[in-house]
């Protein structure tokens, strides 16, 4: 006989209670209506893409993330999901929002779901820049019950304690402020416990993180808030993105298919023929040669406990694409200071320094500030050293394309999306697509234009 855990695997049921009836449905769906109606539009013939990304800390990274995949796919099983979870955990808002640059950026989801503890400061650049520099919707979580929650006060200051204040004023001020969705999560999570008589810590393993039940919890109610809505006909959720139909919206002009848009990244998609050559050009330039159009991609992890070694870089000299190597040796004991050398796949050998001193590459291609290294963090937590000769590594990716040829399309109900550009400034620019060996088959092209 099955146990109940595989029996609920395979049957779809649960061995938990299940949930209460919703005392508040009002703040479900709101603002995430463009990917919910991607995911509910999706036909065996028309295959719509829908990235999610999932963010945070140690919450986010306990992987219930999955059982709202396996849910949507099943609910939704005409869509292409693409679906990461990138939560580092222990990195409160105040790193997070250092290494946000390289993992929800570069990523451009649909739909982000963003939990983290720490500054409702530094909570607020994150969200922020998310609005600014993507498209996407974004559902801010309230924190789970790990202690019962007090009375919502009248005021700010009149709240008791912080987690309190964080919920009740910060979080639904910054979702109003941005536009983003609050999921009500801590409320829901007390009527939980409430309805069927148990305590928070019963579906914890420590003070805060969760157990299978509270794993289950966290997701069932997040698959619950992810719904459709009637269309209101204000068009709003199709303003963040539009398509461009090749021969009805924009058409070629001998060798050159040109495109005005406002926004901050424009892909191609591919049509069914592949093959043909051309040129990208932005505002009459290679994408190549906008420096913002660079990302660098999250450091390698640090020895014991696996987070990424530093946590930002920035540069005073365009980056190139190109793979980069920082060893480093001679810590003190709490690894707040040691040294280090650089060296760049292109650039070659670029300089080094000290942990305690900003430091900018002799080529100017890599900055790394000194509150951005990892390695004293890492000491702490594990108790463990550092070995001399430890290295780092990270590389420079690209956000764009100079060049396009259609690619091979594999699956014709599924899009197949080329970046172009991502990353500009988000404003009015003209794309050209110059042919020079037979015009490449596009069906359409697309225009992202952040909300903020």
């Amino acid at each position: 006989m099955l146990s109940p855990l595989l029996l609920a695997r395979f049957t779809g049921a649960s061995e938990y209670s299940g949930l209460p009836a919703a005392a508040d449905t009002s703040a479900y769906g709101q603002r995430i209506q463009r990917s919910m109606r991607l995911m509910a539009t999706s036909t065996p013939a028309k295959r719509n893409t829908v990235r999610i990304l999932y963010y945070g800390q140690s919450i986010v990274g306990q992987r219930w993330s999955e059982q709202v995949d396996d849910y949507l796919r099943e609910t939704y099983p005409h869509t292409n999901f693409v679906t990461a979870n990138l939560a580092l955990g222990g990195f409160s808002s105040p790193r997070l929002v250092r290494t946000m640059h390289y993992d929800a950026l570069p990523f451009y989801p649909d739909l982000l779901v963003f939990h983290v503890y720490g500054s409702h400061v530094q909570y607020e650049e994150i969200i922020r820049e998310i609005r600014t520099r993507t498209t996407a919707e974004v559902i801010i979580q309230t924190d789970h019950a790990n202690t019962w929650p007090g009375e919502r006060a009248d005021s700010l200051d009149a709240q008791e304690n912080w987690a309190d204040q964080n919920n009740y004023w910060h979080l639904p001020r910054i979702a109003d402020a941005h536009g983003c969705s609050l999921q009500p999560q801590r409320a829901e999570w007390a009527h939980y416990l409430t309805t069927h008589g148990l305590e928070p810590s019963g579906l914890l393993t420590d003070s805060v993180h969760l157990n299978e039940h509270g794993k289950w919890l966290m997701a069932e109610l997040l698959k619950r808030f992810l719904c459709v809505l009637p269309e209101d006909g204000s068009g709003r959720d199709h303003q963040l993105v539009r398509t461009y139909e090749v021969g009805s919206d924009v058409d070629w002009s001998g060798d050159v298919l040109t495109l005005p848009f406002d926004g901050n990244r424009v892909t191609a998609v591919a049509g069914e023929t592949s093959g043909g050559e051309a040129k990208v050009l932005v505002d009459g330039r290679p994408p190549s040669a906008y420096p913002e159009l660079y990302t660098f991609t999250r450091s390698s992890g640090t020895p014991h406990i696996g987070w990424p070694a530093i946590q930002k870089f920035t540069w005073t000299t365009p980056p190139v694409l190109e793979d980069w190597t920082l060893t480093v040796d001679g810590f003190d004991d709490a690894h707040e200071n040691f040294s280090f050398t650089l060296e760049g796949s292109v650039t070659g050998p670029d300089g080094g320094g000290t942990a305690q001193e900003p430091f900018v590459s002799d080529s100017g291609r890599v900055v790394i500030d000194p509150q951005d290294w990892v390695f004293a963090f890492d000491r702490q937590v594990s108790e463990k050293p550092t070995p001399d000769g430890y290295e780092v590594t990270w590389s420079v990716a690209p956000l764009f394309a100079d060049d396009y040829s259609t690619p091979t399309v594999h699956d014709p109900s599924i899009e197949t999306e080329t970046t172009l550009a991502q990353g500009l400034t988000n404003g009015a620019h003209t794309l050209e697509i110059v042919a020079s060996g037979g015009r490449p088959d596009i069906k359409a092209l697309r225009v992202s234009r952040p909300p903020m």
